[in-house]
C-alpha cells in the first residue's frame, strides 16, 4: 500500500537545456498525475544545463509540491541523470520519459498499470514513428541481435520511455552507463538477470525544441559494446563458447589443409596454436559463467 514515503510511482525526467519547453511538460504532467488519483512524485534531474532549465522547474515548486528538482553541477550525461533520479525515487514503480517533448505523458498510465506482473514495462514506438531511414534501420539491426542473445522478442530496444518496478532496478543501478543507452543496457539486464518484460506500443510526439545526439556510426559501434557487455556480464559462455568453437574449426582447417599438403597426418604450429586458444577460452568461459552465476545467486539471496 502506497504512503507517503512510498508513493505509487516515481517520474523522472532528465533534462539538458529544455529552459524553452519544460514548464509547459511539467504543468501539463503534473496535473494529469493529479487527475489519476494516484499518489505520486515527479523528479526532474538538470544535467548542468547552460540555460535556465532548473530555474524553470524550480518555480513550478509552490503550485507542485509533489515535484522534486535536483541539479548536476556540470553535464554528466542522459544516463548520469537517469541514475540520480532512481536513486532519488520513491514510488513503487518508476517511470522515465525525456523531457524534450517526444514521449507523450498520456501514455505513462498504460506503462505504470503494467508494474506488478511485469518489473520493466517498455513504451515501444509504433511505425508511425518517423525517424532518418539510416537510423530505423540500425535499431532494425539492434533489436535482432538482441533478440539472439535473450532469446526474446525484443520490439524497441532504445525506447527510453520506460516502467520500473523500483525493487527490481535498485541492484543494477550502478551498472546503467553514464553518458550513453541506458535504456539498451537496463533491457538486457532485466531479461539477463530472468525478471518479466513486457513491451506496450506508444506513439511519439514530435520533438519540442532540438534535435538527437545520437549519431548512427558512432554510436552504433557503442550499441553493439553494449550488448556484447551485457550477454558477458549474465551469460559469459553465450559469447565465450561460439569464439572457442571458432578457433577450433580454424584448428581443425589449418590441420587438414597442411596434412593434405604433405599427404599424411600433420599438426602445423598454426594448428596447435588455434586448438590451443581454443581450450583457454572455453576454460575462460566456464570460470566466467560460475562466476555470474555465483554473483546473481547472491543478488537475489540479499534482496
Amino acid at each position: 500500500m502506497a504512503d507517503d514515503k512510498h508513493p505509487d510511482l516515481s517520474v523522472v525526467l532528465p533534462a539538458y537545456n529544455e529552459a524553452g519547453s519544460v514548464a509547459s511538460l511539467l504543468t501539463e504532467l503534473l496535473k494529469h498525475l493529479r487527475e489519476s488519483k494516484l499518489s505520486f512524485e515527479a523528479i526532474l534531474v538538470d544535467d548542468g544545463s547552460q540555460d535556465n532549465t532548473a530555474e524553470k522547474a524550480g518555480a513550478l515548486k509552490a503550485e507542485f509540491p509533489e515535484l522534486t528538482v535536483i541539479r548536476h553541477p556540470y553535464n554528466k550525461g542522459n544516463g548520469s541523470a537517469i541514475k540520480t533520479g532512481l536513486r532519488a525515487a520513491r514510488g513503487r514503480a518508476v517511470v522515465c520519459m525525456d523531457s524534450d517533448g517526444q514521449h507523450n505523458f498520456r501514455e505513462l498510465l498504460r506503462l505504470y498499470e503494467h508494474i506488478g506482473e511485469y518489473d520493466l514495462v517498455v513504451g515501444a514506438r509504433t511505425q508511425s514513428y518517423k525517424s532518418q531511414p539510416v537510423r530505423k534501420f540500425g535499431n532494425w539491426v539492434f533489436n535482432q541481435l538482441a533478440r539472439t542473445l535473450t532469446q526474446f522478442p525484443i520490439q524497441d530496444l532504445t525506447s527510453g520511455f520506460r516502467a520500473f518496478r523500483r525493487e527490481a532496478i535498485a541492484p543494477y543501478i550502478d551498472l546503467l552507463p553514464a553518458r550513453f543507452s541506458y535504456p539498451t543496457t537496463s533491457t538486457l539486464i532485466f531479461l539477463k538477470a530472468g525478471y518479466n518484460v513486457k513491451y506496450v506500443p506508444v506513439d511519439m510526439l514530435p520533438r519540442s525544441q532540438g534535435s538527437s545526439k545520437i549519431k548512427v556510426v558512432r554510436d552504433g559501434w557503442r550499441f553493439f559494446v553494449i550488448i556484447l557487455k551485457i550477454a558477458v556480464l549474465f551469460e559469459p559462455l553465450q559469447i565465450f563458447l561460439p569464439v572457442a568453437l571458432l578457433f577450433l574449426l580454424m584448428a581443425l582447417a589449418s590441420t587438414a589443409y597442411a596434412s593434405l599438403a604433405v599427404d599424411r597426418l600433420f599438426i602445423p604450429n598454426s594448428g596447435s596454436l588455434f586448438f590451443s586458444i581454443s581450450v583457454l577460452v572455453f576454460l575462460l568461459g566456464l570460470v566466467a559463467e560460475q562466476i555470474t552465476n555465483l554473483q546473481i545467486a547472491s543478488s537475489k539471496n540479499g534482496r
